[in-house]
């Protein structure tokens, strides 16, 4: 069944124009003039993805799209607003209120690409609910299709990766989790545009400062679809240095968790061993001498030492 989105505004020429926009898309859209009648189709209807303006008479937008987590917590917010509102709307995804936001007048590709990342992100969030081995690893190996260099790189990476913790004598469930936050520990690319994942030019810093951000938002989704706190922290701190110079958050040494130290080895190496927009995969004694070097700065120095001691290549994944 076609996801449903609901476009919520006081003025009903907005609305029109909206489903003009969307004529013919693959998706059931819905509308309500006033925050008060969006609140009585959420009650009723699964709404995938809810699209609000902020200033309308009686509840405002921000308002609105706070209520409708408490009734539908799955349900994709984005908040539409004028460019007068924008720190508003800028608050509201620093508290988790909001997705995302498009400003008025919009672009119509950028609204329908904003609706498509929110339906995306609500199939990954729902698919996550059922918390099951096959359709993690499959919805892992789809999130992979949005980048053709990636392909296989989840599965590598959770084998490379379980290699170690079993060489750590870490406990069956934490390898479970370490292979599950392998599988998804790029979930959060799903809100990445695939222009901006594929493009072999230099990122501007806008580009980059999004691609940045795909650690919180995977975390942000496998902590409301209540994930385990290991593969929680795989995703969130994957991009983490050991030296302090990575990204989302900076923390450093052994302040980054141990699953997320042994899961950014693994990623590293099969990023090394890989082909690369910018580059071809290197060879595995060039992939061990830049690991080696890079340990104690970007990698953890003991992890990195354990893991180039193992027989990893030729023939292993």
């Amino acid at each position: 069944m076609a996801e449903t989105v609901l476009f919520v505004d006081d003025e009903e020429y907005i609305l029109n124009a909206v489903e003009r926009i969307f004529i013919g898309s693959a998706w059931r859209i819905l509308r309500a003039a006033s925050g008060e009648e969006a609140l009585l189709i959420i009650g009723k209807e699964e709404i995938a993805v809810l699209v609000s303006d902020n200033l309308m008479p009686g509840i405002k937008g921000v308002e609105l799209l706070s209520l409708a987590k408490s009734i539908s917590p799955d349900t994709v917010k984005i908040l539409m607003t004028g460019h007068a509102d924008i720190p508003t709307a800028i608050d509201a995804i620093n508290r988790g209120e909001v997705y995302r936001f498009v400003e008025k007048p919009w672009d119509n590709t950028v609204l329908i690409n904003t609706v498509a990342e929110g339906i995306e992100r609500y199939r990954l969030l729902r698919s996550l609910r059922i918390n099951d081995e096959a359709v993690t690893r499959s919805l892992a190996q789809t999130i992979e299709l949005k980048d053709p260099y990636t392909r296989g790189h989840c599965d590598r990476v959770a084998e490379y990766a379980l290699l170690l913790a079993k060489t750590m004598r870490l406990s069956g469930e934490m390898q479970k989790g370490i292979v599950y936050g392998s599988w998804l520990h790029d979930c959060g690319k799903i809100g990445v545009p695939e222009s901006i994942l594929n493009n072999p030019e230099r990122l501007t810093e806008k580009e980059w400062l999004m691609i940045k951000q795909h650690p919180v938002w995977g975390a942000d989704v496998a902590r409301q679809a209540e994930l385990s706190p290991v593969v929680i922290n795989i995703i969130q701190f994957h991009h983490e240095r050991w030296d302090g110079e990575g990204y989302p958050t900076g923390i450093t040494g052994r302040d980054i968790p141990l699953e997320a130290r042994i899961v950014t080895i693994a990623d590293v190496f099969d990023a090394l061993r890989s082909d690369r927009p910018y580059r071809k995969a290197l060879p595995q004694a060039e992939s061990r001498k830049i690991m080696a070097d890079n340990a104690g700065t970007m990698l953890d120095p003991e992890l990195t030492e354990r893991f180039l001691s193992l027989p990893i290549e030729p023939g292993f994944a």
